[in-house]
């Protein structure tokens, strides 16, 4: 796409040029952001965690750099596109750590392909039928959908952006500008629709109990995007899993209780490596 960051590297696979990061040596990670977002998510996260291990983040299909082809944007498809970029890598198993509707995703390669996934940590996951707001529903009536997103998704990005924090100081401006530059990129807007309209969540949610991964879940008390019930409600559909909720921070915790959400998530996916 046009103005591709300078040393951006990329990988063909499932009919679509992704952009990847794979840094450090060690057991593996696999990082996957949420929806409307892109890798830069875990700018914060990544050098920490690719001190002992090997990282590998990336943009899913329809956001960041990575292409917008059309097609199916599920979080089957998006699974299937992130176990074929770790076979092209290499990786053969991996911790998944998954950030709001990419939990979603982390969840479905879970659910796919049990050998590939060693544990799974979730922030503020976007993964039940229960959360998604009626415009998304209303996206999913053909032609309805089409005019919503072409009116009002391009709209006030900021401002959603402001809702997903606690304190709305520790939002990086770097992050502002990043949302809005991505909202100009090619089939953006119909990737989101088609992503939106993939969120069909109820077969998956059914099958989260079996899902025996060791799971950490990490959660902003004060998130308005994802609510803590839905966080809780997790904590028990997966039979090996531990909520950790983090007060006075929203939906973004590896931005807002960066510390203590990263030393939580280094001690767990280190409990793997021994």
């Amino acid at each position: 796409m046009p103005g591709e960051p300078a040393g951006a590297t990329f990988a063909s696979v499932e009919g679509a040029r992704v952009r990847f990061v794979d840094k450090g040596e060690g057991p593996a990670i696999v990082l996957l952001h949420g929806f409307a977002s892109s890798l830069e998510t875990w700018d914060l996260l990544l050098p920490s965690l690719a001190r002992g291990h090997r990282v590998l983040a990336m943009d899913l299909k329809g956001f960041g750099w990575t292409d917008r082809p059309d097609g199916d944007y599920s979080p089957e498809a998006e699974a299937r596109l992130v176990l074929a970029l770790m076979s092209a890598r290499g990786i053969d198993r991996a911790a998944v750590v998954a950030h709001s509707w990419g939990a979603s995703v982390a969840l479905s390669m879970a659910l796919q392909a049990p050998e590939r996934v060693r544990r799974l940590a979730l922030y503020d996951a976007w993964i039940y039928a229960a959360q998604l707001p009626a415009f998304f529903l209303w996206a999913r009536v053909p032609a309805l959908g089409e005019a919503l997103f072409a009116m009002f998704y391009r709209e006030r990005p900021d401002e959603r952006l402001i809702h997903a924090f606690y304190e709305k100081e520790r939002i990086p401006e770097q992050l502002f500008e990043d949302v809005e530059r991505s909202l100009g990129r090619p089939g953006t807007v119909a990737a989101a629709l088609a992503a939106t309209r993939g969120q069909r969540f109820e077969p998956q949610e059914a099958r989260y109990r079996h899902v025996t991964q060791p799971a950490l879940i990490l959660w902003g008390r004060d998130d308005a995007v994802t609510l803590l019930p839905f966080g809780e409600r997790l904590a028990r559909d997966l039979p090996n899993a531990r909520l950790v909720v983090y007060p006075r921070c929203g939906h973004f915790p590896m931005l807002e209780a960066t510390a203590a959400s990263n030393a939580e998530l280094l001690r767990f996916v280190d409990e793997a490596a021994r």
